[in-house]
């Protein structure tokens, strides 16, 4: 069954234990013994950016991404120039908290133009590539289930995000592979393999049924429906063998104690993943 041995590539996303600050999750991480950490830009801002570097570095866990860019289309040129320069401050962050990879979740239509909006992701993603290679940071886009695509982004397919990065090279624009967004694609397993060489990251949670909410309703591994071995195992055949995020919306996770959630966390990683 190739079952994980070790939590070496284990990586908790910040967003899992969102009652803790960025210093309760670095040194529950820490406790823990979970090497990796996902930080979320709103977590950083809290206690700015020197702080948050200095926690990281202190605690010795290593940084496996920064979400989120993205977010491109907006109603008007003005607007749209102020979220490729706020992508801009994103890329800063992330070269300076030691990750090569901003997650990239592309962001609505603010309008019914969907195909529009996808055009005005595509160069935006176009535009922001020469600054953030420049600093060493690649872009990771995120396709989510079609059931964000009116408040999310219009990307909502594996094959919509593999479209996107073939256009540049692997150092410059990748893709994110998250289970929950795409465990019921039947082109799932086809769209893994076309990535292969271009995968930045790959999220792990479970499809609760009933689902009790369109946002807030991830499980923990296990939990669901979502067949989890065989999406990893054909994650590692396209050549990834980088951090594995554990990433959950879920009121009544985020409701348990930081460090209870970390040790489930570790079990079912070990158990499902």
């Amino acid at each position: 069954m190739n079952q994980l041995q070790s939590i070496d590539r284990l990586s908790l996303n910040q967003i899992t234990t969102n009652r803790w600050s960025l210093k309760e999750a670095v040194e529950g991480s820490a406790r823990a013994e979970v090497p990796w950490i996902a930080l979320w830009r709103h977590k950083i801002e809290e206690i700015g950016l020197k702080e948050s570097k200095r926690i990281i570095r202190d605690a010795g866990i290593k940084v496996s991404s920064i979400c989120r860019g993205g977010m491109f289309p907006a109603p008007t040129e003005a607007e749209r120039k102020e979220r490729i320069d706020d992508n801009r401050r994103a890329v800063d962050e992330a070269a300076e908290l030691g990750t090569d990879v901003l997650v990239l979740v592309c962001g609505p239509a603010p309008n019914k133009d969907l195909s529009g909006a996808r055009q005005i992701v595509a160069d935006g993603i176009e535009e922001l590539i020469p600054y953030a290679k420049e600093r060493g940071i690649k872009l990771g886009v995120e396709p989510l289930h079609p059931m964000y695509a009116a408040e999310r982004s219009v990307i909502v397919s594996l094959a919509q995000a593999n479209d996107l990065a073939e256009k540049y090279s692997p150092d410059e624009v990748g893709v994110v592979v998250d289970v929950f967004h795409i465990w019921w694609d039947p082109d799932m397993f086809k769209q893994i393999a076309r990535a292969k060489g271009r995968i930045l990251g790959y999220h792990v949670s479970d499809w609760i049924v009933p689902t009790p909410d369109l946002l807030m309703g991830r499980g923990m591994m296990g939990d669901g429906v979502i067949d989890l071995r065989p999406i990893r195992l054909a994650v590692e055949e396209a050549g990834y063998k980088g951090p594995i995020e554990v990433e959950i919306f879920n009121q009544e996770i985020w409701d348990q104690p930081g460090d209870d959630v970390l040790a489930l966390m570790k079990d079912r990683y070990i158990k499902y993943v």
